[in-house]
């Protein structure tokens, strides 16, 4: 009997519902195959519905890419999967979301205990992995116990300590089973046995409490000896989960995942209270990829790291063979290297397609035309016979000839059998008598559906910049060098030129920490955008600007700085901060048509604090403080980071109409070659045969699909090099860079 959950898993505002029935495989307690199939899946958040009756199917060691806009419940449904929220789950089954690695409460006393309270990153990172240190902490205290000669009660307050931990889990996990059984009502065999466990669990426990409430001197000898024996036997037992997992090679295999991710080695040994909140990202990413789930959820894990890095995870992922792993990300390339199958969610669907994200959506461009095709064609061919039908009944009628009359109903049935899709769901030849759609036969094909997609992202950006009146250069740097002030004085940059004209394209690629934001902040100067600079001068060499220039700068962590601003006025409004960056002299009308252009309109505008805004809304709340007077020349440092695919996509073709020139730092290899060296975003859809499609909106230089071409430097130890082969060259050389990192681990 299968059946849908009556009462829901509810936590933290999230409700999860979904097929279930009193044998389902939840109950397993290690299945087989280390897959997930839920049917009828169905979760809300607020009372806000974003999945409805969906089927979520994981094979193992598969590899995932889930896509969708922003708000759709991709993060929601990550949260779902690693929390346990979602019935029809194992719970034998090892999930981690990327976050998720905090270390034991038991370990974090030790570590106190042994006065350890700044801890490297390379020891953070071991240390993440709950399973091997809480295996590597009884080893110890048991090994420990074993080898005194003074003390023979000590392996046995070790083994009752260990023995008692470990029920401690057990109790938890039996008691989470419990309730989820009795909230979902599954009665019968499997609940009443949850629920003796539960029971079973709560005596063991407290028995286990008052052993270890025993003083050491009413310990008899036997007892002594029969649970020193047991120490023993727990020991080796320990000792071989350790060899299974290859504990002795967690080290190394964290400073091989650590490298990968970008870390010195110096920097390994670091501590962890020096990390910045990049640094510290990218520590939680090594952490998670340390372990050894079933599951592996990655959520934006892109952010923060420079291109070899991307392309080290990228490589790292493709080499998982055990490990499912599920990845959200904005990075269109890395999206399209990392994954085997596609998730989309959209429609509070989840639909599966096997291949990347480019390649799905040029197949459902080129299968709505197809299908577009199809029903024109077969429309004009069913009027042209249902005019002949007609007129063949008139002149039946006129005649009086009833064999006629006969042959045109006939002639009609045909007609009806004959409408549909000409093939079969297989892809073979259609048959009438062998692929009649339908319930019950009652149709003959399936009826011609044409995917209807969703209202595509725009942006309409002001893209007319002032007139410069006269001619020449925006900015122009003649062999700048910069060091910050100290004792050492080491040069951030070395004798950089570069001239950046009107309308030009320029892409800066390179390592984080090689410069480009002290680059950047040089060329904005004490201009808008550069409040967080100070308006910073060179140490050498000389920059001129155009007098009648603007510049401005979107700043990688302006979502940042809207939120502190947002805290400080929590009743902000996007509207009431647009007019106010303007000085009023703005109109109400004309600073809703602008946030109206990158996508905030109605109530988010004027009613909705900044403070409750989405990441990518307070990105285009950002967008327009900077466009609403636009620049000559147009700073973006990593504005991708908060978008989702199609909002990318829709602010590359914004872009690509901007008059001004444009300065982008990004390691987003798409939105640089689509923006900076003007390669069209179609380009996957042109490789299977299809056209980009004409909207109105293209001016003369996207005609061909193609946008204004400009160039990509390279800033590598603070030098500035032009690259020859653009972003294809730099990818080559992040390639070759991402391989020194170290050796991905072999069998993973």
């Amino acid at each position: 009997m299968v059946r849908k959950a009556k009462d829901p898993v509810i936590g933290e505002g999230i409700t999860v519902t979904a097929q279930q029935s009193r044998f389902h495989v939840d109950s397993v307690e290690a299945p087989t195959l280390k897959e997930i199939l839920v049917k009828d899946l169905s979760i809300s958040i607020n009372q806000r519905e974003l999945l409805a009756h969906a089927e979520l199917f994981l094979k193992e060691g598969g590899h995932y890419v889930l896509v969708g806009r922003n708000g759709t419940g991709k993060s929601t449904l990550l949260k779902a999967l690693a929390e346990g929220m979602i019935p029809g789950i194992p719970w034998s089954f090892n999930i981690l979301l990327l976050g998720q690695t905090t270390i034991s409460a038991s370990v974090e006393e030790d570590m106190s205990n042994l006065g350890i309270r700044d801890e490297t990153v390379l020891q953070h990172v071991v240390r993440s992995d709950k399973k091997r240190e809480r295996y590597m902490r009884e080893a110890s205290l048991l090994s420990s116990a074993l080898e005194s000669t003074t003390d023979p009660t000590k392996p046995v307050t070790a083994f009752r300590r260990i023995t008692h931990e470990r029920l401690e889990l057990k109790m938890e996990e039996s008691s989470r089973r419990a309730d989820r059984i009795s909230s979902s009502r599954r009665d019968g065999a499997r609940g009443l046995k949850a629920r003796k466990a539960l029971v079973a669990a709560e005596g063991e426990l407290e028995a286990s409490q008052e052993k270890l409430g025993q003083e050491p001197s009413a310990i008899d000898t036997e007892e002594i000896s029969r649970e020193t024996q047991a120490a023993t036997e727990m020991l080796g037992d320990v000792q071989s989960a350790l060899e299974l997992m290859d504990a002795p090679a967690a080290e190394a295999k964290a400073r091989t995942v650590l490298r990968g991710l970008g870390f010195s080695v110096d920097k390994i040994e670091d501590s962890m209270s020096q990390l910045s909140g990049g640094w510290r990202t990218r520590c939680k990413i090594a952490c998670a990829l340390c372990q050894y789930p079933d599951i592996l959820l990655l959520d934006e894990p892109t952010n923060f790291l420079d291109l070899p890095s991307i392309i080290w995870l990228q490589n790292y992922i493709q080499s998982l063979e055990k490990t499912t792993v599920v990845v959200v990300t904005h990075d269109r390339d890395f999206a399209d290297a990392a994954a085997q199958e596609l998730l989309v969610l959209r429609n509070q669907q989840l639909e599966t397609f096997r291949g990347n994200l480019s390649l799905y959506e040029a197949e459902r461009y080129k299968n709505q035309k197809y299908m577009a095709r199809m029903k024109d064609a077969q429309e004009k061919q069913k009027k042209h016979i249902e005019a002949t039908i007609q007129g063949n009944i008139r002149a039946a009628k006129r005649a009086g000839d009833d064999k006629k009359l006969k042959q045109a109903a006939s002639r009609q049935k045909k007609l009806d059998d004959r409408m549909g899709l000409e093939v079969s769901a297989k892809g073979t030849r259609f048959k009438l008598n062998r692929d009649r759609a339908g319930q019950y036969g009652l149709s003959s094909r399936a009826e011609i559906k044409i995917d209807r997609f969703e209202t595509p992202v725009r942006l309409n950006i002001p893209v007319a910049v002032p007139d410069l009146r006269f001619p020449g250069a925006l900015v122009n740097l003649e062999k700048v060098s910069f060091a910050y002030p100290g004792k050492k004085r080491l040069e951030v940059l070395k004798e950089v030129s570069l001239t950046i004209h009107p309308g030009e394209r320029i892409g800066l690629a390179g390592l984080n920490g090689s410069g480009k934001t002290t680059l950047v902040s040089l060329i904005i100067g004490s201009g808008e955008g550069a409040s967080s600079t100070g308006g910073m001068s060179p140490t050498s060499g000389t920059i001129t600007r155009h007098s009648r220039a603007k510049f401005a700068r979107f700043s990688q962590d302006a979502v940042e700085e809207l939120e502190e601003t947002a805290a400080r006025e929590s009743q902000l409004t996007a509207l009431a901060d647009l007019m106010r960056r303007s000085e009023n002299s703005l109109t109400e009308q004309e600073a809703r048509g602008i946030l109206g252009g990158l996508g905030l309109q109605g109530p988010i505008v004027s009613d909705v604090p900044i403070i409750a805004l989405s990441g990518g809304q307070k990105v285009r709340l950002a967008l327009a403080k900077l466009l609403w007077n636009p620049p000559h020349l147009l700073v973006l440092d990593e504005v991708t980071t908060h978008l989702d695919a199609d909002t990318i996509l829709a602010l590359v073709l914004a872009l690509r109409r901007y008059e001004g020139a444009l300065l982008v730092v990004t390691h987003d290899r798409f939105f640089m070659r689509c923006v900076v060296e003007g390669e069209s975003p179609y380009k996957e859809a042109d490789r299977v045969g299809l056209e980009e499609e004409d909207d109105g909106d293209s001016d003369e230089s996207d005609e061909d699909g193609t946008g204004k071409r400009g160039v990509v430097y390279r800033m590598f130890k603070g030098s500035l090099k032009l690259l020859e082969g653009g972003m294809t060259q730099y990818e080559e050389i992040a390639s070759r860079a991402s391989s020194k990192f170290g050796k991905i681990p072999a069998g993973l």
